[in-house]
């Protein structure tokens, strides 16, 4: 089948899905996701954690800025602001974090410095939902046995990713996936199809073999993992794909009522699965979606194609809100006893830098704070469902009231 046939195709596709998806209908305009606020609504910039990761995270941003040339755009506050620009941010707040300054002297510099946007929210209002996630840590063989007998697959060669936006702008940030199947595109395997009819079986595409169900379905969920080989190695695996199907994660449980949407939290839908290993498969296969994953060197591996930080990367809709960029969060966090039980409740705030994105963050309103690896990660991240506050944080261009000159920026 000849290329130009294949875009036919698709086009035709997207116009048929479009019709019955909302896909083919003109997008709303969306309004800015971030507004400029005043120096005296500007909240006190106090930092819960110590800044050697924040240095980590800052370097993994520049990072990236310096890979894309800094000629990338993004909206912010109704405005423009290059990668460029987004960058010498980050070497200024750089340059104010290392210096010797007092705590109150490097903030007064960070307020005459930046301009602040604080995101619009749920309800306009800047009230911003914050969920938490983590990298796995799951068992596995790079050989199949009666132990290790579920696989980690890599993406098929099949898969198709048509991005709707190169046909028309009104398609913009929309994509759809599938496969072919008699020169026709239809849309690809969902997890039952996977996972029991094993229609990816004998196509050479497990990367690895586990042993345990619950864990793999939360890694699909959480988008990376650590696997210990049983040989005493540690692999690690990151998202690479997806199957374009509908992301239900565990609403089987709430439909059937087996939880109540108080009770909808990762620790319990765990103890659930736990306890009614007899449901595992209906409760599975109600999430159609199904990730697949590439084997990396240092991960988890975020949106910038670079390492997450621990406690200092947040996963945003990155549409709406500029990638890369640092940020400033104030929510709350539980405190834990002995036994992993949440004994209180604590406020916090601190310096973070948007770096990744999930298939569920849309919106102004939606955060997920990347909150590390293994168990302690798990237990936060599985606990976080907090109403807080999101800022972006962009330095004052020349000019400016109270900026500091290039010259005493850092670059």
């Amino acid at each position: 089948m000849g290329p130009v046939r294949i875009l036919c195709l698709l086009l035709i596709f997207f116009l048929a899905v479009g019709c019955t998806a909302g896909i083919g209908k003109p997008r709303e305009k969306i309004l800015p996701a971030l507004a400029l606020i005043p120096r005296d609504e500007i909240p006190p910039l106090a930092d819960d954690l110590d800044g050697e990761l924040l240095e980590t995270a800052l370097g993994r941003s520049i990072e990236y800025y310096e890979r894309i040339a800094g000629n990338n755009t993004y909206g912010i506050g109704g405005g423009d602001i290059t990668g460029r620009e987004l960058r010498e941010s980050l070497l200024a707040f750089r340059k104010i974090l290392n210096g010797f300054d007092s705590d109150d002297v490097k903030r007064k510099k960070i307020l005459d410095t930046f301009d602040v946007y604080r995101a619009t929210g749920v309800d306009n209002q800047g009230r911003v939902l914050f969920t938490g996630y983590f990298e796995s840590v799951l068992r596995g063989s790079l050989e199949r046995t009666d132990e290790y007998r579920y696989p980690i697959y890599r993406t098929p060669d099949d898969v198709i990713v048509a991005n709707l936006g190169k046909f028309s702008e009104k398609y913009k940030h929309e994509k759809i996936i599938g496969r072919l199947k008699n020169g026709e595109l239809v849309p690809y395997f969902n997890r039952a199809d996977i996972e029991k009819a094993g229609v990816l079986k004998g196509r050479n595409l497990e990367l690895i073999w586990v042993n345990d169900p619950i864990d793999l379905f939360f890694m699909h969920i959480q988008g990376s993992g650590e696997i210990k080989l049983t040989d005493g190695r540690s692999v690690q695996v990151s998202y690479a794909q997806k199957n374009g199907r509908p992301n239900r994660m565990a609403g089987y449980l709430l439909d059937k009522g087996k939880l109540s949407k108080s009770e909808m939290t990762h620790q319990s839908i765990k103890k659930y699965l736990r306890e009614h290993p007899e449901e595992l498969s209906d409760i599975f296969n109600y999430n159609e979606s199904y990730v697949f994953f590439r084997i990396v060197e240092n991960g988890p591996i975020g949106a910038l194609g670079l390492t997450l930080t621990p406690g200092r990367s947040i996963a945003t809709d990155l549409d709406l809100f500029p990638k890369g960029a640092l940020a400033f969060i104030r929510l709350r966090k539980p405190v834990f006893d002995k036994d992993g039980n949440i004994k209180s409740w604590e406020t916090f705030s601190r310096f973070v830098l948007n770096q990744d994105t999930g298939g569920v963050i849309k919106g102004p309103g939606r955060v997920d704070l990347f909150c590390g690896t293994g168990s302690a990660a798990e237990l936060l991240a599985g606990s976080l469902k907090e109403t807080g506050e999101l800022y972006f944080l962009v330095k004052k261009k020349e000019g400016e009231t109270g900026a500091l000159p290039v010259a005493d920026a850092g670059y």
